[in-house]
């Protein structure tokens, strides 16, 4: 989303009118688009036993069935703007539907994990695609108060596709197969194509847009490479030439890809990341806490649902259940939140609610052997992980994106979603690490303290380094 920044992209040079003709379709497009991919990402954790006991490949395939979605999402995310500004959102959209459609059959159907993690890819690529034009659709379309409540809207269908993912993901699962899971998102996509077809008017961004293409490899292999030497040093051994070679290749990308985002900004102005972005203390420090809070929070999610269904023996649905607290916490407070936060500035909530997390993170050290200890642990501990995420998301959120210029605002926004699912597939990537190769008791307990730490670690960074705005000095804004 480098140049789809949430302005009327339709008002600038070379876009086209406003969509005020298709406004109610625009936003069930983009709402139901949103809401698949949201689905699809939050389903697929309560079936990784079931595809572990069918496709084999233990804790390495379950890992990858994850950050193979995650690796090509969060690298991608960032260069689907760009696309969109060249090729327009409504096309860009439609591809993205057709290769999330055309890969949810693929994952339905695979016949070995490889084949699974190879269609999970190819989804996070369809997901990418999808998830930045379909909210630049409803800001080209919508403007004043009418924008706001759509943008409304979309936010409580995505995440109601959050809470509803791991219960619907359950019960398929259990009832009927973890194949249909990956049907259920592929069978409303073919309704949604016709429907995208039907708006009017297309949106494309300037003349110059362009893609940063050599940025946008460097992030994938950068990205990849390290994730999968994470993953399979636990099958391979960490001397492995596999290992070794995926981790050098992926950290010279990494290390490439700085001085090559700072050669395209002196020459076409035109980088997958706008470095000048991080001139602005709140994003630098903002960023830097959502590496460190999503990574743990990538962890717990999925170290705690595999736990409850491989060690504590429930069944798929009854875990969707169970991890639901979270979420519901996030939607019971998150607005109340926002305009605490809105009065009296970001930096303490950003604080309290990571230290808050941490604090429920280790109370599931108590979890034992015994299934009925998920009254007196996990569900108090995922209660107060809840309450800290719904402390700090709105605050970070406005602290990050209200420290960048509001026409970058959209490539802020890319950003701070990118370092989100890059930190949390990260965190999954290491799990083979902490959980010492299988989940069990002693696992949990590795995770939830690793977890506690990185919240911690989050808590410390805000309090120190976020500014809120009404003491915010010259330099620190700049």
């Amino acid at each position: 989303m480098t140049t789809s920044a949430p302005a009327a992209a339709a008002d600038r040079p070379g876009g086209t009118a406003p969509l005020h003709d298709d406004r109610r379709l625009v936003l069930v497009v983009a709402v139901l688009a949103s809401f698949v991919v949201g689905l699809d990402s939050s389903v697929v954790n309560v079936a990784l036993p079931a595809i572990r006991t069918e496709l084999g490949g233990g804790l390495v395939v379950q890992q990858w069935t994850v950050d193979a979605y995650l690796v090509t999402l969060g690298s991608l995310v960032l260069v689907a703007g760009s696309l969109s500004d060249l090729f327009g959102r409504v096309r860009i959209i439609t591809w993205g539907l057709v290769v999330f459609g055309v890969a949810s059959v693929l994952c339905a159907a695979a016949p070995s994990g490889e084949v699974l993690v190879v269609a999970r890819a190819v989804q996070g690529v369809g997901g990418a695609l999808v998830t930045p034009s379909a909210l630049a659709l409803i800001v080209a379309a919508y403007r004043g108060a009418a924008q706001a409540k759509a943008i409304g809207t979309w936010t409580a269908w995505s995440s109601a596709a959050m809470i509803l993912g791991p219960v619907v993901g359950g019960l398929v699962v259990d009832g009927i197969g973890w194949r249909w899971i990956f049907v259920l998102t592929a069978v409303p996509i073919v309704v949604m194509i016709p429907l995208v077809r039907r708006i009017g008017s297309e949106v494309r961004g300037g003349p110059h847009a362009r893609v940063d293409v050599v940025g946008a490899v460097l992030a994938v292999v950068g990205v990849g490479g390290v994730v999968l030497g994470l993953i399979e040093q636990e099958r391979l051994g960490w001397g492995s030439p596999v290992v070794v070679g995926a981790l050098v290749i992926g950290g010279v990308a990494l290390g490439a890809f700085v001085p090559w985002e700072l050669r395209v900004t002196r020459t076409s102005g035109a980088p997958l990341v706008p470095l000048g972005l991080f001139r602005a203390r709140n994003f630098t420090v903002g960023n830097l806490a959502t590496l460190s809070i999503y990574g743990a929070l990538g962890m717990v999610f999925f170290v705690v649902t595999l736990f409850l269904q491989e060690v504590w023996g429930f069944p798929a649905w009854v875990a969707g259940l169970a991890t639901l607290p979270p979420t519901l916490m996030l939607l019971a407070l998150s607005t109340t939140v926002g305009a605490l936060a809105g009065r009296f500035g970001p930096r303490w909530f950003m604080t309290a609610g990571p230290a808050i997390a941490a604090v429920g993170a280790l109370l599931m050290l108590l979890a034992g052997d015994d299934p009925a200890g998920y009254w007196w642990s996990v569900l108090p501990g995922l209660v107060l992980v809840g309450a800290g995420i719904a402390t700090m998301v709105t605050p970070l959120t406005s602290a990050v994106l209200g420290s960048v210029p509001q026409p970058q605002a959209g490539a802020g926004s890319a950003v701070n979603n990118a370092v989100a699912r890059i930190a949390g597939l990260v965190t999954v990537a290491l799990a083979g690490v902490v959980l010492g190769g299988e989940i069990g008791v002693a696992g949990l307990h590795r995770a939830m303290v690793v977890m506690a730490v990185l919240l911690l670690a989050g808590a410390v960074v805000s309090a120190v380094g976020i500014v809120d705005p009404d003491r915010r000095d010259s330099d620190s804004s700049a």
